[in-house]
């Protein structure tokens, strides 16, 4: 039996990004995954035109559902737009005996169109952060949560130091938008700090690659690994899918989870 993980996320209608990446993300890596929506996008690859946020009660009902009746160890976040909606979901996730919450604090899509409000952002620091396992930042993301600016590694040090005291036992701040050495990532762990370093590839088509990631690793530490070994994994992954990464539409196309497939 393939372990279940819950992925708790906004919609993506053209499949690139959000609850849908998770899913194919989860999947390719041999776990099973379910989903809890939260919001809903209009969205392709050329931005987010419009967002419905779903009522707080039916997030309720969906997490309810669940954990009624399917033991979940592992949690993955993704839009939680609203103070409300993440209140909702720390609240719950409080009552259960879960191992490992992977937060991926989604605040801007690719396109610009801002998916965090941003009163939520402190429920996200009080509530979320200190629940997390690891919360899994971009550079634009870690310079609000930290409140510094980032373009060097000895930046992104100092921010994860900062980010870290919020709570969450690790924080892993993604280097794709880092000025130096754009693409490495860097682990902390309230002690140590771990680069991961992989092929910076020059394409368009990385639409949903947090999400992507963010999933692997979830993937990776339900089916036991540490977190070290899961990030490492995850990103050798998710590299892979970038460079696979097709285009579709006229704007970011998104990356192939099942790159490995037979054509």
């Amino acid at each position: 039996m393939k372990k279940p993980v819950l992925t708790i996320a906004g919609s993506d209608p053209s499949g690139g990004a959000g609850i849908q990446a998770d899913l194919k993300a989860l999947s390719a890596n041999s776990v099973f995954g379910m989903s809890v929506l939260t919001s809903i996008t209009a969205q392709n690859t050329c931005g987010v035109s419009s967002v419905f946020h779903l009522p707080s009660s039916i997030i309720q009902a969906q997490l309810d559902a669940i954990f009624s009746d399917i033991p979940v160890k592992t949690i993955k976040t993704g839009m939680l737009a609203t103070t409300e909606i993440i209140k909702t979901v720390s609240h719950t996730l409080a009552t259960q005996n879960i191992e490992h919450l992977v937060v991926d604090p989604v605040m801007v899509a690719k396109g610009g169109h801002r998916l965090l409000e941003d009163e939520a952002i402190s429920a996200l620091k009080d509530t979320l952060c200190p629940q997390a396992t690891l919360i899994t930042p971009n550079i634009h993301e870690a310079e609000v949560l930290s409140g510094i600016t980032i373009k060097t590694l000895a930046e992104a040090r100092n921010a994860a130091k900062i980010i870290h005291q919020l709570g969450c036992q690790h924080v892993l701040i993604k280097g794709g938008h880092l000025h130096e050495q754009p693409g490495t990532d860097l682990l902390y762990d309230g002690r140590f700090f771990r680069m991961f370093k992989a092929d910076y590839i020059q394409t368009k088509n990385t639409h949903g690659t947090g999400c992507t990631l963010a999933s692997a690793i979830a993937a990776e530490l339900t089916k036991g690994k540490p977190m070290a070994d899961a990030i490492e994994a995850a990103k050798t992954y998710t590299t892979e899918a970038i460079r696979h990464g097709f285009s579709l539409g006229q704007g970011h196309g998104p990356t192939d989870h099942f790159y490995f497939l037979p054509k």
